[in-house]
């Protein structure tokens, strides 16, 4: 089992929701996120002072997955965020050693579905 975590940018989430949806893989955890990486955020003017955001707006999905199913919800999440810009955000892959399904106390790739 592993734990798919992917920043994308938030214009971009209907997108690979649509993408993950016709690979077959519905179940996921978005949340808001702000961060920064190699774009270093931008610089704007409010009633005349001079601010600098390097915090950006993100989206970050977080979806259990059996080892089989890895690849491709990766492809999935890569085909809905790439614009080949910086800042199309990351991927991580991570082992994910136990799940439990509350409802029914299923564990392991049971539980994951």
């Amino acid at each position: 089992m592993k734990l798919i975590i992917a920043y994308i940018q938030p214009e971009a989430l209907n997108e690979v929701k649509q993408s993950l949806y016709d690979a077959e893989v519905f179940k996921m955890s978005v949340t808001n996120a702000m961060g920064c990486g190699q774009q270093k955020g931008y610089h704007e003017t409010y009633r005349g002072a001079d601010i600098e955001v390097n915090l950006l707006k993100k989206v970050r999905l977080e979806i259990a997955v059996n080892d089989e199913f890895v690849e491709v919800t990766t492809d999935a999440i890569i085909k809905g965020a790439r614009s080949g810009n910086i800042g199309d955000g990351k991927i991580f892959v991570l082992d994910l050693p136990e799940c439990i399904r509350i409802r029914t106390g299923e564990k392991g790739t049971d539980a994951v579905g």
